[in-house]
């Protein structure tokens, strides 16, 4: 196959659009090699912007289907892309000389018999294109024959080319590789229908490592059948095993399988049977995967993601919102927004264009893709969505139904996030009395209603107000669920903060201390939650000047979620700005400057330029640079901070107001 071919193939298989395809064709064409950008796109009559957005679009369609792309989200992730597409291109098609493919074929078959017919061996060889794929089937066919003789062999792939060749003539879109193809029909009447249904079976699966564990199948019949249907395959080389329960399939093969199965009767039963296969493993994956988890579903992502790009049709109604919102739930819970945006822009399409607009799961899927726009900062997206959830709640469900009031809940959320705090306090309060009548008083959802109401009143300085809906959220989780419980924790860390806002840090200091030992207890030393508590007691020793005590457990915290999360996580720049603004606290300027610049390039790279994170990150670098006295530095850092706080959050936001005083008695310094 030649590069160009192959490039097309790829375009085809990853969905690339036409102006994609066109951009991934031109820069990786071996031609085009050591041309700039600007050259290409002027080639293709684009800006160069243009050029450059259709090649992170098709960056991205590569990674949604290959997640080892996904990890790296860096400069250079072209580049990236270039080795893969030349790794997979040289396995599946690498010529051999003439006389290198006579000693491979001399290494799969007895000696004694190509010497028998020395020259009919090489006459395969060539028939088969003196390609290594081609002649280790052909190798294993022999040796699984051995009666076999070398003459016949060939006539039989001259007849399998003789009856393939009207097809392809009659259709020159249909991939067809000479040599491998005849090879691999002799093996195909080799196999008994289980192992030839099995083979189309991994067809499906996307071109990845393939996790196969038939031991958990409970019917043991079925596991006896897939076993041996797996070593058939093994034995005719038809399928390769990497480790224990990790097996692949050559890429050509996998085409050769999926011919197969379009051509039979069953191929709607096999897709309808992998898809639900798939579902059953994405339903695995929660909200937050720890790292446990993440390590064990990650080698069935590619899979999941198959039936997502090609396969939803194969899915239920009622299953559509599931895999689509799991497999995003992949990618959010590890800080990976922009891998898990577009499944769930996906999922809203999808649950419109199958469901109707008028239908639950469609209200499910604009809810979803709305928290992930308000985690990322992007406030003027989300509010729509969420305002278009709640009503489609209310006209489908009626207005006194659970639903509702979470929906009422997220987007008093959104607007506590951007400082629309009366907006914000109505919803809450409708939530909680919503959630009070159809539960009752005693019930953990009227728990996390008061702890948001409380959160509410904390954010305004109305402390007085907030302290009784923590302890009564508090009181009710400890009623409800006992003193050891995650929710436990979490209620004693927001009354601990709620004491150090009020100064009253004898209070505060033991609920912390209380707090971190329970999470230890219920999750382990090695969890984020631990490194979340280690900053909240690290938080109130610096409040209280105690700087040497407070360091160890930010370092401590800092290192846990660099091990727990990966250093490109929000959570991580997060701590960074926390250790910067202890060594700034105590004189430490040199050592500071570098980790908030360390945390403000982490949270550009996750969140965007546009967030309250990055402004508050800028603001944060800029006060470093004015008591160093670099006022040249600081000047435009203040302006993005204050510029991006008022486009986001408003003038009236407390964040905004503070950057807003921080950018003025900067200026009084300064320039007065």
């Amino acid at each position: 196959m030649q590069w160009a071919n192959f490039l097309a193939k790829e375009a085809a298989i990853n969905g690339l659009s036409l102006e994609q395809t066109a951009a991934f064709a031109k820069y990786f064409n071996t031609e085009n090699l050591g041309k700039n950008e600007a050259k290409l796109a002027s080639e293709l009559n684009v800006d160069i912007a243009v050029f450059r957005k259709w090649m992170d679009e098709v960056y991205d369609k590569f990674a949604q289907n290959y997640p080892e792309l996904s990890i790296s989200n860096t400069p250079g992730k072209l580049e990236k892309l270039q080795a893969y597409l030349s790794a997979k291109y040289n396995s599946e098609l690498d010529v051999l000389k003439p006389l290198a493919a006579m000693k491979f074929l001399k290494l799969l078959v007895v000696r004694e018999r190509l010497q028998k017919e020395p020259w009919v061996a090489r006459r395969i060889c060539k028939f088969l294109g003196y390609l290594p794929l081609a002649l280790e089937l052909v190798g294993q066919y022999l040796d699984k024959i051995p009666d076999l003789s070398l003459e016949t062999l060939l006539k039989q792939l001259e007849k399998k080319r003789v009856e393939h060749e009207p097809v392809v003539n009659a259709n020159s879109l249909m991939p067809y590789e000479y040599g491998v193809t005849e090879a691999f029909e002799l093996s195909w009447e080799q196999l008994d229908e289980n192992a030839q249904n099995f083979g189309c079976l991994l067809s499906l699966c996307a071109l990845a490592d393939i996790p196969l564990s038939v031991e958990t199948r409970e019917d043991y019949k079925k596991q006896q059948l897939d076993k041996k249907a797996i070593a058939d395959l093994l034995e005719l080389h038809l399928l390769q095993q990497k480790n224990k329960g990790i097996y692949r399939l050559n890429p050509l093969i996998r085409q050769l399988f999926q011919m197969k199965l379009e051509k039979s009767s069953e191929a709607d039963e096999a897709k309808t049977k992998f898809a639900a296969m798939m579902l059953e493993v994405a339903k695995l994956i929660p909200q937050q995967p720890n790292p446990e988890e993440i390590l064990n579903l990650t080698p069935h992502i590619p899979h999941i993601t198959e039936v997502a790009t090609h396969l939803s049709q194969y899915l239920g109604d009622e299953n559509l919102i599931a895999l689509f919102t799991k497999l995003a739930w992949f990618y959010q819970g590890q800080g990976l927004y922009q891998q898990a945006e577009p499944w769930l822009q996906k999922c809203v399409e999808l649950t419109q264009n199958r469901l109707g607009l008028e239908h639950t799961d469609v209200a499910a899927s604009l809810n979803n893709l709305a928290l992930l726009y308000e985690s990322t900062g992007r406030y003027s997206e989300a509010e729509p969505l969420l305002k278009q959830a709640l009503e489609l709640k209310k006209r489908l469900l009626g207005s006194n139904h659970l639903d509702v009031a979470t929906s009422l809940n997220n987007l008093a959320g959104l607007y506590k996030s951007t400082g629309r705090y009366s907006e914000a306090k109505a919803l809450y309060k409708q939530a909680l009395e919503l959630r009070k009548r159809l539960l009752g008083g005693n019930h953990l959802d009227v728990a996390t209603s008061l702890n948001n109401l409380a959160l509410l009143y904390e954010s305004t300085g109305r402390y007085s107000e907030a302290e009784p809906l923590f302890q009564q959220a508090l009181k009710l989780r400890q009623r409800l669920l006992g003193e050891e419980h995650t929710d436990v924790a979490t209620s004693l860390s927001y009354l601990a903060l709620l004491y150090e806002s009020t100064g009253r840090y004898n209070k505060a200091e033991p609920l912390y201390h209380q707090a971190l030992k329970l999470w230890k207890r219920l999750v382990g030393e090695e969890h984020p939650h631990v490194a979340t508590s280690l900053n909240n007691l690290a938080a109130l020793y610096c409040y209280t000047g105690r700087y040497s005590e407070a360091e160890p457990l930010l370092k401590q915290a800092l290192e846990l979620r660099k091990r727990l999360l990966g250093g490109e996580h929000t959570d991580v720049a997060t701590s960074l700005n926390n250790l910067a603004q202890l060594y700034e606290s105590t004189g430490r300027y040199s050592e500071a400057e570098p980790l908030y610049k360390q945390a403000l390039e982490l949270s550009k790279r996750l969140l965007g330029d546009n967030h309250p994170d990055v402004a508050i990150s800028l603001n944060n670098l800029a006060a470093l640079y004015r008591y160093t006295r670099r006022y040249r530095k600081a000047k435009p850092l203040f302006e993005q901070a204050l510029t991006i706080c008022e486009r986001t959050l408003g003038a009236s936001h407390p964040t905004t107001v503070t950057v807003r005083a921080n950018y003025a008695s900067f200026l009084r310094e300064a320039y007065h």
